[in-house]
């Protein structure tokens, strides 16, 4: 699966049907990231949103990490893929690879055309996968992180929050080598996204209800972060 520009006309929500909703978005472009553990929707959440946002006129670009470049893909592959034990410190290098990559690529052309960009995954899961969930250590983490993005940082990132219970029904059988760290790896993962979010200026959204509930509370932030118009 590779990068998706939406087309016109894109699949409208139904919290947006109403005139009433209309939302004028800001002028410039935005840079939004939808983050959480597996199995929070996420990648559910990512085209809600913007298929919202393509509905009110703008373009958007609806991209994902790892694996949002066509180079990025050989890396998913590697990184989520592979039953061979991986390094850590390797594991954090090649997600900053594929990042490295995808900003360059796919991520700035992009912003710099004017363009919405709703991203499933950026830096925020570095910090709480590799960062803490493998142990490395978030400033760590970090630095690698800011030379891969080179400057470009998330707008609005939202993280979806949902209990380990909840997870585990979603996604009862692992499909891939993260998936398959086990259940205090991904309670970590959980942890860490929480206790981050308040220090980074991450918006915790419920992940539990229906996708269209939940995608009512994405909407909500959003929404507050624009201009609001008739």
């Amino acid at each position: 699966m590779g990068t998706l520009t939406l087309p016109v006309p894109a699949v409208r929500m139904q919290l947006l049907d109403s005139r009433s909703n209309a939302v004028t978005m800001l002028s410039m472009a935005m840079f939004i990231v939808l983050e959480g553990g597996e199995g929070s929707g996420k990648s559910t959440q990512a085209r809600f949103l913007a298929e919202a946002l393509q509905a009110q006129g703008a373009e958007v670009v609806l991209t994902f990490e790892p694996g949002g470049t066509p180079r990025g893909v050989a890396m998913r592959q590697m990184l989520l893929d592979d039953e061979s034990p991986l390094d850590a410190r390797a594991e954090l290098l090649m997600m900053a690879a594929d990042r490295a990559q995808h900003v360059n690529e796919v991520v700035r052309p992009a912003l710099e055309r004017g363009a919405h960009v709703v991203c499933d995954r950026f830096e925020p899961s570095s910090l709480a996968y590799q960062g803490i969930g493998r142990a490395i250590g978030v400033d760590a983490v970090a630095e690698v992180s800011a030379f891969a993005r080179s400057g470009v940082e998330a707008d609005i990132t939202i993280v979806l929050d949902i209990s380990d219970e909840i997870a585990v029904q979603r996604r009862p059988v692992a499909s891939d080598r993260m998936e398959k760290a086990g259940i205090e790896f991904h309670q970590r993962v959980r942890r860490a996204y929480r206790d981050l979010a308040a220090a980074r200026n991450w918006i915790v959204v419920d992940g539990d209800g229906t996708p269209a509930v939940v995608a009512a509370r994405v909407w909500a932030v959003v929404h507050s972060r624009t201009e609001v118009g008739s």
